[in-house]
């Protein structure tokens, strides 16, 4: 069954190619489409294009799909085109000719535009809520090894003293900026694009704002076109924010694996959280980590990937847009993987104690030697010139007493004023509150 059905059959290998996994990937959008259709069904009976013994009769119906797919009992069958075909076939055998009218002014185009956006508003809440259990994890381990040595690197060598708390609460930090992009994605993201049809609207009477505040979007996507544009854009910004978020996490698993090897020896990783080798016994391997690093590398190629796809296209539908789905829907499987195991395994990190006493780690203090002359009276350029010179001889010492006293440094890290940065950005946006409302489109 085909939506679009003509009386001459398609050629089947056609069909197969065009078909492609929408049968695979549509069940991800069952329950939104149910969501929708709820919310369509509504809309056209406020405006007499239903009656409201023919609305009642949907609604049993698609209240029934929808506890067929939390029994798990769902399926697209054989020969079905996609989730949408699938629950009105299931409708008009429930409901007869209701069922025949619930496509009334609209199109596949942007029944399938409101159901991705449903689905991506969910999973961008879902990434958010993961990263602010991940801060929780950082900012915990940051707040444990506040005053633990580590020495900070640039250009892989031994620059300056830092801690682990420093560190952790760095990527913490990074986390704030991740979830603000998530945030703003999804504001971007919801708004309703249902009734704009083909992308030309409908000449029929429809209140597309009831359907904005049935489906707890915030605004309306009110130029038709414009809201057929959005297809492809919603997924280049998903991905956008994908990509920052696997480039923080990329980056985070990288200093785990370098950190962890015997020539830094900076973490202890739990024996459960790493591989062993077949013939060397000492190993213990970051396998997760770097599994995360090559998982986010891939990650951060979404938005070119996508890109790839949606340029070169003028206004309009396009069958192109049917392989997004393929990018974007496992990029989110994916990051909710990593992130799961991220918020499992940082706070399970064990850090090494005494590696300021290490000599190898003796001119991280270099700038602060400069520093304390400069603050004896001594201009900088000469405090440079004369540490420098007790370098090259062999004669440096740590100086005594050192503290750094300004705000985010090493001895004052403000770990309160981060926690308190992230409470105002998480509030800033409700992502929960939609689903909440399409809940009560079962009531």
């Amino acid at each position: 069954m085909k939506l679009w059905q003509k009386d001459t059959p398609l050629d089947a290998r056609i069909e197969d190619f065009t078909v492609g996994d929408d049968p695979i990937y549509d069940l991800e959008l069952a329950e939104y489409d149910v969501f929708v259709n709820l919310a369509h069904a509504q809309m056209l009976a406020q405006t007499g294009l239903l009656t409201h013994q023919e609305y009642a009769s949907l609604k049993e119906g698609l209240i029934s799909i929808h506890r067929s797919l939390l029994y798990g009992t769902f399926k697209i069958e054989p020969g079905i085109e996609d989730v949408h075909s699938q629950i009105e076939k299931l409708l008009t055998e429930q409901t007869g000719d209701a069922g025949k009218k619930i496509h009334t002014a609209r199109s596949r185009n942007d029944q399938v535009l409101t159901d991705l956006k449903l689905y991506f508003r969910e999973q961008l809440a879902n990434t958010g809520d993961q990263i602010k259990a991940l801060f929780e994890q950082s900012i915990g381990q940051a707040e444990r090894y506040q005053d633990v040595f580590m020495p900070g690197y640039t250009h892989l060598q031994v620059a300056m003293p830092s801690s682990f708390g420093q560190w952790f609460g760095s990527y913490a930090e990074n986390l704030i900026d991740d979830l603000q992009l998530v945030q703003q994605v999804f504001r971007i993201i919801n708004q309703n694009p249902l009734g704009s049809a083909a992308g030309y609207g409908s000449s029929f009477p429809i209140d597309r704002e009831l359907t904005t505040r049935l489906l707890g979007f915030d605004r309306l996507d009110i130029n038709s076109i414009h809201a057929q544009i959005q297809r492809g854009k919603s997924e280049l910004l998903c991905g956008m924010a994908l990509a920052s978020l696997a480039h923080t996490l990329n980056k985070w698993a990288y200093d785990i694996c370098l950190y962890n090897g015997q020539n830094f020896g900076f973490f202890t990783l739990p024996v459960s959280m790493t591989t062993g080798s077949s013939i060397m016994p000492h190993k213990k391997n970051p396998d997760v980590f770097e599994l995360i690093r090559a998982k986010t590398n891939k990650l951060v190629t979404i938005p070119q990937q996508v890109l790839q796809l949606i340029q070169n296209l003028p206004a309009g539908y396009h069958r192109d847009f049917q392989l997004l789905k393929e990018i974007i829907f496992p990029a989110f499987q994916t990051m909710n993987k990593i992130l799961d195991l991220m918020i499992f395994a940082v706070g399970s990190i064990q850090v090494k104690e005494g590696l300021d006493e290490d000599e190898r780690y003796l001119l991280a203090y270099s700038v602060d030697a400069v520093n304390q002359l400069v603050t004896q009276g001594v201009s900088f350029r000469d405090a440079y010139h004369q540490v420098g010179q007790q370098v090259r001889s062999g004669q440096f010492r740590k100086p005594a007493n050192l503290k750094t006293t300004h705000l985010g440094s090493i001895h004052r890290p403000a770990f309160g004023k981060i926690q308190v940065k992230m409470k105002q950005v998480a509030e800033e946006v409700d992502m929960h509150k939609p689903r909440e409302i399409l809940q009560q489109l079962l009531d």
